[in-house]
């Protein structure tokens, strides 16, 4: 770049910056964020997240422009831009996939979180905001699932609105108020597609920007569980940080890539993933006269609705779905071990993450699966495994011993 090109571009920023604080918000977040120099694997799926939103939002838009939320033009508005829209198959199955990848991104940044520590002071904040986003989303994919309006999309919003009637005195009042009508209709369609293309997207957008910079404010943990702002030069810079950018988001970008091959493949080879991700009914008109012969969940909701179908009292069966999410809120406060990532935690805390992911895996089949004894008996047994992780936790990280921490970061 030319001398004269770099003082436009110095005259520029600096209109800029008496404007708008650009460069401070540049050097804060990205070039003088000092992030630990021993992110691995799993520090990937936080920036992928973040991709998969921009993406759905993008695909959303342009889907919105040829969607018809009725209930009588849906199906037919669906298949309009499945057959008839240029690309428009392309990118209902990026808005489709998509779906899925987003918790498939999410699930496995939780775990980071878990095996890490990554809710432990001063993080609990960071945690919490987290919980929120996730609960968030699981509103936003409930009410996408309800607007291609096949036999799935109106059956499943038949089953989950209905649990509300379980609720004593005002049940019957909240299910008329979820579905706006005295059963699931056109009404029903309209009011979930106003929720999942305007407010909880914005939600969501207000929420993820909370969350990094609060993110920020303590700064990432790392595999140690070592706060790398105990140690610094004499410029106050940590000994074992590293800028965000440039070598962090270069490190991204590789990352991205491979992440949007493997996306590309099941877009355009399997985006239906044999039923995971887009049921065989989904693809046939709803009819409130024929009942499916079996309603589930997508994939991504299974584990929740496992735990609610191990349960006889209906009540009982959505206060347990409702406690598996809201228990996690509290983790921060459970965890008493003196150490945060699970590389110096005793034996006990790495027992209980390899039963809590093999329930949380095994409830996701279990969900996805018909009724029967011998699965409804399993779905209880990993119901009370699943549990056990949280309940336990004080007791079982404040009992084992734990290995001594290291003076810095390994790699």
């Amino acid at each position: 770049m030319t001398e004269k090109a770099l003082n436009k571009q110095g005259r520029l920023m600096e209109w800029i910056d008496k404007r708008y604080p650009w460069t401070a918000f540049w050097k804060k977040h990205l070039s003088e964020y000092y992030a630990p120099r021993n992110f691995n694997f799993w520090y990937f799926f936080g920036s992928f997240s973040l991709l998969v939103f921009v993406m759905q939002i993008l695909t959303g838009i342009w889907l919105v422009m040829e969607y018809t939320p009725t209930g009588h033009e849906s199906f037919a508005s669906v298949q309009h831009i499945m057959r008839e829209v240029r690309y428009g198959w392309l990118l209902r199955f990026m808005h489709t996939t998509g779906a899925s990848a987003f918790f498939v991104v999410v699930y496995l940044h939780m775990y980071r979180g878990l095996i890490y520590g990554s809710y432990k002071s001063p993080r609990e904040l960071v945690w919490l905001i987290g919980m929120i986003i996730y609960f968030a989303l699981l509103i936003e994919a409930f009410t996408g699932y309800v607007l291609p309006w096949g036999q799935m999309s109106y059956w499943g919003a038949a089953v989950i609105t209905s649990f509300a009637s379980a609720v004593p005195f005002v049940g019957d009042f909240v299910l008329v108020w979820l579905r706006g009508d005295f059963n699931v209709s056109g009404v029903t369609l309209h009011r979930f597609f106003s929720l999942h293309v305007i407010a909880i997207p914005l939600f969501l957008a207000v929420l993820i920007f909370v969350h990094l910079v609060a993110l920020h404010q303590v700064g990432s943990n790392n595999p140690d569980g070592i706060e790398i702002k105990n140690k610094k030069d004499k410029n106050g810079v940590p000994l074992d940080g590293i800028p965000f950018h440039p070598y962090y988001t270069v490190k991204d970008l590789v990352g991205v890539v491979v992440f949007l091959f493997v996306f590309s493949l099941v877009v355009f080879f399997t985006p239906t993933l044999g039923g995971l991700f887009i049921e065989p009914d989904n693809f046939v008109v709803a009819n409130p006269m024929v009942t499916p012969p079996e309603i589930s969940p997508v994939w991504y909701m299974t584990p929740f609705y496992a735990m609610l179908r191990a349960i006889p009292n209906k009540f009982f069966g959505l206060i347990t779905m409702a406690a598996a999410i809201a228990i996690m809120f509290v983790l921060p406060w459970l965890d008493r071990s003196p150490v945060r990532s699970i590389r110096y935690k005793g034996t006990l805390s790495k027992i209980a993450i390899v039963i809590f992911v093999i329930s949380f895996i095994t409830l996701g089949y279990l969900g996805h699966e018909s009724v029967s004894t011998l699965r409804t008996l399993l779905a209880r047994i990993f119901t009370i495994a699943y549990f056990g992780f949280f309940l336990l936790m004080p007791f079982y990280t404040r009992m084992e011993k734990t290995k001594p921490l290291p003076e810095r970061v390994t790699g």
